[in-house]
């Protein structure tokens, strides 16, 4: 009786124990996630009152063609950065914006913020899409992408197909992200909240890598209506997404010439003779020198005259005429055979006395016109 309550304590103290852990586990799990709706409480002066101690600056350069519009936005520029107390400056002489802190400055990020802000504007980001940067819940992201593909024509058709048919494809992405997504050269700029810029730099990068960016479209879809739904938001997605395989149609080109393998042997081939062995084999070794020389000279006239004998062939192969094909011989007109006159005339005769038969050249009276008038003339007298 002992040992069962004593079991029994044990089994309920580890009950106890599970519960707990699992309480804990929750708790955890609650701290967290991040509730729906909440913004994290903007950075003010009275978080810093002080100010920043020293100062810190950034600078960017920027093409020639962006030039004309930094200068006509620039007072712009200027005045939402010094909502936040930031120096900036442009420099058309050696092509340069540079934005810096001032004594004023209360926000420590403020001045990152204002870089990121340089660099889209130099990478053809318009201001109005740029100056979004400067909010709390927005960053950017600048996605390198000439050094992904190498051959410069199969990287301007797939950059192509990023922008799709009259930029039907980006302009996609941007409404399932909710990201601002700008190609221009190398580099593609996106501009909107942390979790759309990751799903961009994903498409982005399997688009250079030459996976097309509508599987990606296709999978951010689903994401979005599956998000909808509060019971499937917590579980795993992986039995919804499709699952798209890169098939390999092409197939191998087979070599023109194949290898045969041949029989391994254990052997090592044998070593072919050197030239003094082939010299002492034919007893050229013990010749002198004046008469190797003169053999060789004889070799070389040899092969000179073998080549001018071909030459020659070949230039007289453009004057032998061709052969020309043996004419055909004219054959002899079958000869006719005597017409047989009087059997013609004998056929003419019978289709005349045919009724069917075509009506004859003078045709005679018809003899029973007369007969009947002959009785007429008789009754009347």
């Amino acid at each position: 009786m002992a040992s069962r309550n004593a079991k029994d304590g044990v089994n309920e103290a580890r009950a106890v124990n599970k519960l707990k852990n699992d309480k804990k586990q929750t708790d955890e799990a609650d701290l967290l996630t991040v509730p729906d709706g909440w913004k994290e409480e903007p950075f003010t002066k009275d978080d810093n009152p002080r100010g920043m101690l020293d100062e810190s600056s950034f600078a960017t350069l920027f093409p020639k063609y962006r030039e004309s519009y930094l200068k006509d936005c620039w007072p712009l520029v200027e005045k939402a950065l010094g909502e936040t107390y930031i120096k900036a400056s442009l420099d058309l002489i050696e092509g340069s914006m540079t934005v810096c802190t001032t004594r004023k400055t209360f926000d420590p990020y403020a001045i990152i913020r204002a870089r990121d802000l340089i660099k889209l504007l130099a990478r053809s980001v318009p201001f109005e899409h740029a100056v979004r940067i400067l909010q709390d819940d927005v960053a950017c992201d600048i996605i390198k992408v000439g050094t992904l593909v190498r051959n410069t024509e199969r990287f301007v058709k797939r950059r192509q197909r990023l922008i799709g048919p009259k930029g039907s494809t980006l302009k996609a992405l941007e409404l399932l992200t909710n990201c601002y997504v700008m190609v221009q050269g190398n580099t593609v700029s996106a501009l909107g909240p942390y979790n759309g810029l990751k799903e961009v730099r994903k498409v982005v990068t399997d688009t250079m890598k030459n996976i097309h960016p509508i599987y990606n479209i296709k999978t951010l879809m689903i994401k979005r209506e599956l998000s909808k739904d509060p019971e499937l938001r917590l579980q795993n997605w992986e039995r919804f997404l499709p699952k798209f395989r890169h098939k390999n149609l092409a197939k191998r080109k087979e070599p023109k010439k194949k290898s045969v393998k041949k029989e391994y042997t254990p052997f090592p081939p044998q070593q072919p003779d050197s030239q003094i062995d082939k010299e002492l084999a034919t007893g050229e070794f013990f010749l002198r020198e004046s008469v190797k020389k003169r053999k060789r000279m004889e070799e070389i006239k040899v092969k000179q005259a073998e080549a001018l004998t071909k030459k020659q062939e070949q230039r007289n192969k453009a004057f032998i005429p061709p052969k020309e094909k043996p004419l055909l011989k004219k054959t002899k007109a079958p000869v006719e055979s005597k017409l047989d006159i009087d059997a013609i005339k004998e056929k003419v005769k019978k289709a005349k006395t045919k009724k069917l038969g075509a009506p004859p050249v003078n045709p005679a009276p018809p003899a029973a016109c007369t007969t009947n008038k002959k009785k007429k003339t008789k009754s009347k007298s």
